[in-house]
């Protein structure tokens, strides 16, 4: 059975590549478990907050990478029920694959998106009711376990995942966990019983998480790694004797969404939120988490 770093190595050797340079703009965001509405749905307190927070990247030319866990499909056994609750943002989604703006990484919650079939079955159309038929949404959509983008110019990688290869229950047992959560934690997380078996929830096993791909990333030349799972936003300083480990947090904070932005070469982790005006009027704003690091001082 393969270990950890077996895992984080396959995903290595199987990544995408995507070049870049310094003109491109990605945003990175995970966890969102986009889910049916219902009391157990953690997205929808932040849906208005993700539709405005994507749509304004959409606006200035940014490049959208979803690292996995965007859809609940462990508490929902149809995926048509997580797209009706969500129909805005999966248009908008439309909208960056037709301008090849998107690529999209399976997490554990989302794991059947492995399968090639799953995906065509999901994504290729969807019934719109006003024109009464079914119209095509994102045929040809492909999710991947692992992205690099590479630096053009300076050849520098930074290793995208979503992060669960490093959790074993999470990645080999995922339908052990799948069942678990469908049948036992979704009726108790209604009454507010948390779910011990995420890292996202258990401190505990959120460190050893953390560490088993920090010690990865020492073994590997210290390669940036930006990865999601443990919900738990993370980012590194330039010429620090630690692990090159990012994490862009997650999209189901209480009342925030947080994030990473690469643009102009350099890499920050960001938040949204909603913000109180002087009148009393909210809006939703954008504030730096840890401000721009120029990427090549982590060469």
């Amino acid at each position: 059975m393969l270990s950890s770093k077996d895992r984080l190595d396959q995903a290595y050797k199987n990544a995408i590549r995507i070049p870049f340079d310094d003109n491109y703009k990605f945003i990175l965001f995970s966890d969102c478990h986009r889910s049916d509405g219902s009391y157990a749905d953690d997205f929808a307190n932040n849906r208005n907050i993700f539709f405005h927070a994507l749509s304004q990247y959409y606006k200035n030319g940014f490049h959208y990478i979803e690292l996995g866990d965007g859809d609940e499909l462990w508490e929902n056994l149809f995926f048509k029920e997580v797209f009706e609750s969500n129909k805005n943002v999966y248009l908008l989604l439309q909208k960056f694959y037709l301008e090849n703006r998107l690529n999209m990484i399976w997490g554990n919650h989302d794991m059947i998106f492995r399968n090639p079939d799953v995906v065509k079955r999901n994504f290729s159309e969807y019934f719109d009711m006003n024109l009464g038929q079914d119209v095509p949404l994102m045929p040809g959509l492909k999710y991947h376990e692992s992205i690099i983008l590479e630096h053009k110019d300076t050849k520098q990688e930074l290793f995208l995942i979503h992060g669960h290869q490093a959790d074993f229950m999470n990645y080999v047992g995922w339908k052990i966990n799948q069942f678990l959560v469908r049948i036992l934690w979704k009726p108790l997380q209604i009454w507010g019983i948390k779910d011990p078996t995420s890292p996202a929830k258990n401190y505990v096993e959120l460190i050893k998480v953390e560490r088993r791909i920090k010690k990865w990333i020492l073994e590997n030349n210290n390669k940036i790694t930006i990865t999601g799972h443990t919900h738990r936003p993370r980012f590194s300083k330039p010429n620090d004797s630690q692990a090159n480990y990012f994490n862009d947090g997650s999209c189901v904070h209480p009342r925030s969404i947080t994030g990473i932005e690469i643009e102009n070469g350099e890499i920050a982790l960001i938040k949204w939120f909603i913000d109180t005006r002087d009148d009393g009027t909210l809006q939703i704003v954008k504030e730096y988490l840890e401000r721009p690091k120029a990427l090549k001082d982590y060469i």
